[in-house]
């Protein structure tokens, strides 16, 4: 949403996200558009001739190798997302003008944590001295204001240093400096999207206070053509497939509350195969109630699930519920199709790579 509203506004951008769906260069996007294949495998090349004997990570490689693009590209704003937490990834050597948490819930636990506040505070790794933060889930304030203070950042949480309110068709947005009404829903799905574009709007009167000011008529264009693939995308149909890349509980928690208000009036065919260091059966467990049967399928790579015990959680959560096997996400897909009917729709989640070979399917069919 940051990206499209400040192109919207007219100013160059460069936005670096992982993973990627089905292209690598989805990752480096530069005024929107990916990165091609020349321009990267010469960045490659300019990290890895600048590197000497110094060994880097994959990560770190794409990392730099993208703000080196950044960098030629004369972007006046660089939009990182930092993964794996915050503190340890690679895209925390950047001091940020301004730091955005979205939310704090379990993910990547293996690495860290079991519980909440200490996912608050690597998360937390992202704030810089003197900087302005942004936490966006006024549940998370309470986990992250004493890290903010501890490292001297200066914090705004919504519902008290800005606040929204969502009406039937339009949202309003109240901040420190200014206000805005009768904006435009965000183009994505999701009850959490108006919570995720009121902290955009934080970050942008931050910004506007220094030299990238936007004008209210961007700010509705960007909400208004914002898109992003595989976040309760809908390809409509005699049979609807929905195609979202929840990959960890609260994401699937939210995926059910959004296909409940899309309101199904057939059966529910899940298609999913879940990584062996993701939560599955908390996943499962939000989902079940609306599934009526199950394509399974086995990924790929050595985080790797055993198809059993995927079908064991499977039949534990919906007992009496039918249940398949697949090699790959494509067969899947094409086994859900051939069960369901006029008015059922097929749900795929689960993984980016589940997700990433279905759009690969369903474009090349349109």
């Amino acid at each position: 949403m940051l990206e499209a509203i400040l192109l919207a506004a007219a100013y160059r951008t460069g936005c670096y996200s992982s993973p990627h769906l089905i292209r690598y260069n989805e990752r480096i996007r530069i005024d929107g558009k990916p990165a091609t294949d020349a321009e990267i495998c010469a960045a490659f090349q300019r990290v890895d001739t600048t590197r000497g004997t110094v060994s880097l990570t994959y990560f770190e490689f794409a990392t730099l190798a993208a703000l080196d693009l950044f960098v030629r590209s004369a972007a006046e704003v660089i939009i990182l997302e930092v993964g794996l937490g915050g503190r340890l990834d690679a895209v925390n050597v950047v001091d940020a003008d301004v730091a955005l948490i979205a939310t704090v819930d379990l993910d990547h636990t293996e690495w860290l944590g079991d519980d909440v506040a200490s996912i608050a505070r690597e998360k937390a790794g992202i704030l810089r001295r003197g900087r302005p933060a942004i936490c966006a889930d006024p549940e998370a304030l309470a986990l992250l204001s004493e890290h903010a203070q501890a490292a001297g950042a200066v914090l705004y949480c919504a519902g008290s240093d800005y606040r929204y309110e969502a009406h039937a068709d339009t949202w309003t947005w109240r901040g420190p400096q200014n206000s805005r009404y009768a904006l435009p829903l965000p183009n994505l799905r999701g009850r959490f999207q108006v919570q995720n574009a009121a902290a955009v709007l934080m970050a942008i009167e931050i910004l506007g206070a220094g030299q990238l000011p936007v004008a209210q008529s961007a700010v509705r264009q960007g909400l208004q053509e914002v898109s992003l693939p595989a976040r309760f995308q809908v390809f409509q149909g005699a049979v609807p497939v929905i195609v979202d890349v929840a990959h960890n509980p609260q994401a699937a928690q939210e995926l059910a509350a959004n296909l409940q208000r899309f309101a199904c009036p057939g059966k529910v065919h899940a298609v999913t195969g879940i990584l062996a260091d993701k939560d599955a059966r908390q996943i499962l467990a939000a989902l079940a109630p609306a599934i009526d049967t199950w394509h399974l399928v086995e990924l790929a790579g050595p985080r790797s699930r055993p198809p059993k015990e995927l079908e064991a959680l499977v039949a534990a959560l919906a007992a009496g519920s039918p249940v398949a096997g697949y090699a790959s996400p494509a067969l899947a897909l094409s086994g859900a199709k051939q069960r369901a009917q006029e008015g059922d729709c097929i749900l795929v989640f689960g993984s980016f790579l589940v997700a990433g070979e279905v759009l690969q399917v369903l474009e090349a069919g349109a």
